[in-house]
């Protein structure tokens, strides 16, 4: 889901900081002048970042509510909102290995960011995993299922894509939009053990008869925005394409072999 409030604008990113740290001060919050040039490329502090997902933090707790980061950056939105999600996890289900488990890649699951530049992208894949990781072995200790670590590893590499939020266009090694679509999957669990993964792009949003829609198909509000939940799946629950979301694919495998649908 996009929480309109959380995301400033392309050009306002997180740090990378724990929240046991100080706040960096802002000269760390940008990498090179030549990058705030090209890209407006700037940080978001920690303490804006928490302030922000503060807003809604019921949602935050809530493991299987959906957020999306336009421009995510290296992750700082996206790794708290993991932490909050897996410390419910933890505290539901550390009893049962295989619940802890399955609520676990759930989460997982329920965390989307879309950022422009590639090294951004690989780095915040990096570290949504390692947090996610270390929890995981934190919590299930030999009981860890390698397989399912690299089912988390192919599900973070389909939620965390490089491509411009605004055309909804892959990019290339500079930036610049190229002739291909970004694709988001949605992932839901069926039948126990099973998780479908249903893949939708989003052209048709930027359709002129779309004129008057934000970027999930929702009539734009004449009012300020509040912290309003919105889907970004809502609507594309079938198989067939609809005013939301065009679909092209759908894959269901056990939870722990989903990497096996690449």
């Amino acid at each position: 889901m996009l929480r309109k409030h959380e995301s400033k604008s392309e050009n306002h990113r997180a740090v990378d900081k724990h929240p046991e740290e100080k706040i960096k001060p802002m000269s760390d919050q940008v990498k090179s002048k030549q990058r705030v040039t090209d890209h407006g490329e700037v940080f978001t502090s920690e303490r804006e970042v928490n302030a922000m997902l503060d807003l809604v933090k019921q949602e935050t707790e809530r493991i299987d509510s959906r957020f999306l980061e336009p421009a995510c950056g290296d992750g700082n939105f996206l790794a708290e909102i993991l932490r909050r999600k897996l410390a419910v996890v933890k505290r539901k289900y550390r009893k049962s290995p295989i619940d802890y488990e399955k609520n676990a890649v759930l989460a997982a699951t329920s965390i989307y960011g879309v950022d422009i530049l590639q090294d951004n992208v690989d780095a915040c894949r990096a570290r949504m995993f390692e947090i996610w990781d270390k929890e995981y072995q934190a919590i299930l200790k030999k009981e860890i299922n390698e397989d399912c670590r690299k089912a988390v590893r192919f599900i973070l590499s389909r939620n965390i894509v490089c491509g411009n939020a605004l055309s909804l266009k892959k990019v290339d090694t500079y930036g610049k939009d190229i002739d291909e679509l970004i694709v988001f999957s949605e992932w839901a669990f069926v039948t126990g053990f099973n998780l479908q993964r249903s893949d939708y792009t989003f052209d048709r949003l930027l359709d002129g008869d779309k004129e008057g829609r934000d970027l999930f198909g929702k009539e734009k509000q004449t009012k300020p925005l509040q912290p309003v939940q919105q889907s970004l799946f809502d609507g594309a629950k079938t198989d067939k394409p609809d005013d939301e979301g065009k679909f092209v694919g759908k894959y269901i495998s056990h939870y722990r072999r989903v990497q096996k649908n690449g």
